[in-house]
């Protein structure tokens, strides 16, 4: 089990977090995002769907999509993340194709990323509820626009040729939801706990019939940091981080 890396060092200064609906950033890494930016990381949300399948407060379903993006928005503020993309996929439907491979890619080519954070493309047999089918597939089309297609001028030609944006490499890919035999890192949130309930708590729509979300969050992340590290006392948000350079 390791460490987040130096994130004072110049060579992680850009992090970009794609994921499949408003809030799953938040309650999969809304702490970590707040370390990188307090140590000045710059992070860009990409949000594949505007999450209109949910919302549980009685808000018509025609205002859902932009009531959602601003719940994302409000959160992003929270953790110190100043630019949100929402790609406009339907809620529920995600599948992996050429059309969304591209648009994260394109996404990925205008950031220039070191880091892409999202979710595992593997079911999580050991807590299967949170392998949603949309993360799963947002998952490994994130994983084919880090790798082949962000890299490669020949994919995707019209990036470069009508937008001109230039083939870019991340180095890392960290993914959230992964099974327990796969977690190789743990980032300590202690410090940022109550900027990531705070950002968790800008999704009016999706956290405010949960009971004592406050507590579950903590006993989840106290449960994490005993399993994975730090410490026992400490809180912390894990991942399974592989070198894409």
């Amino acid at each position: 089990m390791t460490t987040a890396p130096d994130l004072a060092s110049a060579d992680f200064r850009r992090a970009l977090v794609v994921t499949a609906h408003p809030d799953d950033v938040d309650f999969g890494c809304a702490g970590t995002v707040a370390t990188w930016t307090a140590a000045g990381v710059e992070v860009t949300y990409c949000v594949c769907t505007s999450g209109e399948a949910g919302a549980f407060d009685g808000t018509s379903r025609a205002d859902v999509p932009e009531l959602r993006q601003q719940e994302q928005r409000a959160a992003a503020e929270a953790a110190g993340v100043a630019e949100v993309v929402f790609l406009g996929y339907r809620d529920g439907q995600m599948t992996v194709n050429l059309a969304l491979r591209r648009d994260i890619a394109k996404v990925i080519r205008t950031v220039c990323p070191d880091v892409v954070v999202t979710h595992s493309p593997e079911i999580n047999w050991d807590a299967v509820t949170i392998s949603h089918p949309d993360h799963r597939a947002v998952g490994e089309a994130t994983l084919a626009a880090i790798y082949p297609d962000a890299r490669n001028a020949s994919a995707h030609p019209d990036l470069l040729e009508q937008h001109g944006l230039q083939p870019w490499t991340v180095s890392q890919l960290w993914m959230s939801e992964s099974s327990q035999e796969r977690i190789n890192r743990a980032v300590d949130i202690t410090e940022q706990f109550d900027t990531k309930m705070a950002a968790l708590r800008a999704h009016h729509s999706q956290t405010a019939r949960l009971h004592d979300l406050e507590g579950l969050i903590r006993q989840h992340l106290e449960g994490n940091a005993e399993r994975y590290g730090p410490a026992p006392d400490r809180l912390a948000e894990v991942f399974h981080v592989v070198d894409t350079a």
